[in-house]
């Protein structure tokens, strides 16, 4: 019954956000060029005319691709520093200052710097997505590391493991949930940004589409996009949770 309620209650959140958006630009707002043009049904309907002509596969596929690419990065040296740095005391003392400084640099301020690197294309928006997500991965595996007891390793040590085997055995599982929080996060500032990195130089794509609609002043597309990156964000993030929910728990 609780499981109804809640259910019913979050339906009726969304029933009257599409409400209040209806009335914002189809009542409020109906002789305004932009705004009177971005309501429910011509967003709908622009939706409708990219599923049909096939665009909007080829456009999410693209950008999923490239958010992909970025979090693998961002995943794999998070996991490698986090352990640096929370297994060494040395490491983190002599790279505190500087991780600090970098996670406070805007992603998108790496983005002349991305381009003299790689050019124009895809490997410009990987890098940004992967500058963006390190930092929580790092940080949740080095919180996960220092949650580890102690003594695991020393009893470890004192039956003969190894450190691989101790990394293996005991390291790993147990920094698993602080690893899986900290990729969960890293999805969520890579999709955020994912659209301001498609911006630039790129052709193709969901930033780019936003752009190419606010160009052709088809603010009905416009919305549309909007609507589709709301839509797979949102699907991105309950997706993670609930498989590394389920992994955990077959793992346990």
């Amino acid at each position: 019954m609780q499981k109804l309620s809640s259910a019913l209650t979050r339906i009726g959140a969304v029933i009257a956000a599409i409400l209040l958006w209806w009335l914002s630009t189809d009542v409020w707002s109906a002789d305004n060029p932009i705004l009177g043009s971005m309501s429910p049904v011509d967003a709908i309907d622009a939706l409708g005319r990219q599923i049909i002509g096939g665009t909007l596969v080829d456009t999410v596929a693209v950008s999923l691709g490239r958010l992909l690419g970025g979090l693998l990065i961002a995943t794999v040296i998070g996991v490698l520093l986090g352990l640096a740095i929370g297994s060494r005391k040395r490491i983190d003392e002599a790279t505190s200052v500087i991780i600090q400084f970098l996670r406070m640099v805007s992603p998108l301020a790496w983005t002349p710097i991305a381009i003299v690197l790689f050019g124009i294309g895809s490997p410009p928006v990987v890098f940004l997505i992967a500058i963006a997500a390190v930092w929580p991965v790092t940080m949740n595996t080095v919180a996960g590391v220092r949650s580890l007891d102690p003594n695991w390793a020393l009893l470890a040590k004192s039956l003969g493991a190894t450190p691989i085997e101790i990394l293996k055995t005991i390291v790993i599982p147990g920094i698993r949930p602080h690893v899986l929080t900290g990729i969960r996060l890293a999805l969520g500032v890579a999709w955020i940004v994912i659209v301001p990195a498609e911006m630039l130089g790129v052709d193709s794509g969901l930033g780019y589409q936003i752009l190419n609609a606010r160009d052709q002043l088809d603010y009905a597309l416009l919305a549309a996009i909007m609507l589709v990156i709301g839509i797979i964000g949102y699907s991105l993030d309950w997706l993670t949770q609930w498989g590394f929910k389920r992994w955990v728990e077959a793992t346990a």
